[in-house]
């Protein structure tokens, strides 16, 4: 049979299954030996995603009629194994072993940290972000919004990028920091700002800020008597301008190349345009000098300029 690379990964892993299975079935010092050995026998995300995973799993502590004290000690050393593994690889072993350590505080707090030192250097923003979405699953809604915004520092989404994979990724970090705050969406906003160039996004992003009041639902369901924050003032205002600037720039883009079969798409694009530049107090009078500059620096465009005078004058 021809062998491919992920035939041998295959095997490999079910080489690592079966080693476990049969440490299982000589006894508690043989899995204990294994584990406290694994750097010599395994990859980090083998160690934590079959070994460590299989250590602690419920089938594994019935077949060893384990006592309490025995259950804990194998436990000890899976959680130990899994943090060297996440100090190792981050990237790969990083949520597994938060989630193997989750019933042991001290242990949490260092995988917590692990991730932590590695988010800036070693980490993507999906990576983190799925992270984030963990720890805020888990019922901790500050930490998940401490990584959330580390993972909005490595993103960076272009004007044209509407259908990114990351985008729901930064709507829930958004939702968030809103329902923490207005002090956590606040600090939020600029990063966005830095990262995100997408005109859709963040004129989506800007209509659910302005909804409800940051806050309202806090932590504990206690509710925030604040008011709606204004878009004349900081830090709305900065996402208010952001977002027209990028209707802006990606109109320009879209015209230098754009084909009739995309006239039509065109003029809903900017009508969505126009609904933003309508929620700053003058945005009448910016949009219609927009659609002015448009008729003439692109007035070549005939057929193109006769569709925006009919919808927008």
């Amino acid at each position: 049979m021809r062998m491919t690379l992920s035939t041998l990964n295959w095997r490999r892993r079910e080489t690592v299954r079966w080693l476990v299975t049969c440490a299982t079935e000589i006894g508690v010092y043989a899995l204990d030996s294994i584990m406290q050995n694994w750097f010599t026998l395994f990859t980090p995300t083998e160690a934590t995603s079959i070994v460590a995973t299989t250590v602690m799993s419920n089938s594994t502590i019935v077949h060893l009629h384990l006592d309490c004290h025995q259950q804990e000690k194998l436990a000890s050393s899976a959680r130990m194994l899994a943090l060297q593994c996440a100090v190792k690889d981050p990237q790969n072993c990083a949520l597994s072993a938060l989630t193997l350590c989750e019933k042991d505080h001290i242990a949490f707090e260092t995988a917590y940290q692990i991730v932590l030192d590695a988010a800036t250097t070693s980490m993507s923003y999906s990576q983190l972000f799925t992270i984030a979405r963990y720890m805020e699953h888990r019922g901790y809604p500050m930490r998940a919004y401490k990584l959330a915004t580390l993972a909005m520092t490595h993103l960076n989404l272009s004007y044209n990028q509407d259908t990114h994979p990351a985008i729901n990724d930064v709507l829930w970090a958004c939702a968030l920091s809103h329902s923490l705050g207005k002090n956590e969406l606040a600090a939020v906003i600029p990063l966005v700002v830095k990262s995100v160039k997408c005109a859709t996004v963040l004129s989506d992003i800007l209509r659910r800020c302005t909804l409800t009041t940051p806050g309202m639902v806090g932590l504990h369901g206690r509710r925030n008597s604040g008011k709606l924050m204004s878009l004349d003032k900081a830090p709305l205002r900065q996402l208010l301008d952001a977002t027209i600037g990028a209707y802006i720039n990606t109109t320009h883009s879209r015209l230098t190349h754009i084909s009739p079969r995309h006239y039509s798409e065109f003029i809903e694009f900017l009508s969505k345009a126009r609904e933003s530049f309508l929620m700053a107090h003058d945005g009448h009078i910016q949009f219609t000098q927009f659609i002015d500059n448009l008729k003439q620096i692109y007035k070549g465009k005939k057929k193109l300029m006769m569709l925006v005078r009919e919808r927008f004058g």
